[in-house]
């Protein structure tokens, strides 16, 4: 098992972990179908499609409002002038800001991988005041590749001093993306389990799994324990 000593390198995903921005995402959605006089989804609807990054996002839209797939590449680009910005329905999961305050305190190098756009991450940490937190942001367009792939992550935890080919890290996340992008580079996951996932946690990757931040720091130096061991 890959393990570590505190304070180890500790990457989390975004949206459905640290955030929930459903809401926002379902209104900008719906703002786009508008436009092209299209049913509005529900947002239990979009919910259900956040994970995979943009473009899948939109191709689970158009499936799902029975729009034409060439439209895909206008809908992208009429949703992303909305999406740059949108935070004003977004919120923070209880206890999140003052657990990453507590893992900064104690040492702990600190960065986002999320499938979201780099542009609305870094606007989405800058309107939450976490930006000076984290010392690597990874977004869905960082690289030509995106999570489940290793190397959105192994980039986060290398530039957070880890070796990209064997980090001794934790990554945190809720989906099902996340999960297997953990056990594509080999580090232990922690699973937020009030997120976005489809399946159950039995079915998922997992070295552990919380439903309240402030479990976090516990779970962290309990891994950091059996790593001493």
């Amino acid at each position: 098992m890959n393990v570590c000593l505190a304070p180890c390198p500790v990457v989390f995903d975004l949206d459905g972990t640290l955030i929930d921005s459903a809401p926002d995402i379902h209104a900008t959605v719906n703002a786009v179908l508008r436009l092209n006089h299209v049913a509005p989804l529900t947002l239990d609807q979009v919910r259900g499609f956040i994970g995979g990054g943009v473009d899948l996002l939109w191709k689970r839209v158009i499936a799902a409002a029975g729009l034409a797939p060439e439209a895909h590449r206008d809908l992208v680009a009429s949703f992303m002038t909305r999406y740059h910005d949108a935070t004003a329905l977004t919120r923070l999961y209880p206890n999140v800001a003052e657990v990453l305050g507590t893992l900064a305190d104690r040492g702990h190098p600190l960065g986002v991988c999320t499938n979201k756009p780099l542009r609305p991450t870094r606007a989405l940490l800058e309107h939450f005041g976490l930006t000076g937190l984290f010392s690597a942001v990874i977004g869905g367009d960082s690289l030509p590749q995106r999570k489940p792939d290793p190397a959105p992550l192994r980039a986060a935890f290398a530039a957070l001093g880890a070796d990209p080919a064997k980090p001794l890290g934790l990554y945190v996340g809720d989906s099902e993306f996340d999960a297997e992008c953990a056990q594509n580079t080999a580090v232990p996951f922690l699973l937020f389990t009030r997120g976005y996932r489809k399946s159950d946690p039995s079915e998922m990757y997992h070295t552990a799994r919380f439903d309240d931040f402030a479990e976090l720091p516990g779970l962290i130096e309990d891994h950091a324990e059996i790593a001493r061991a």
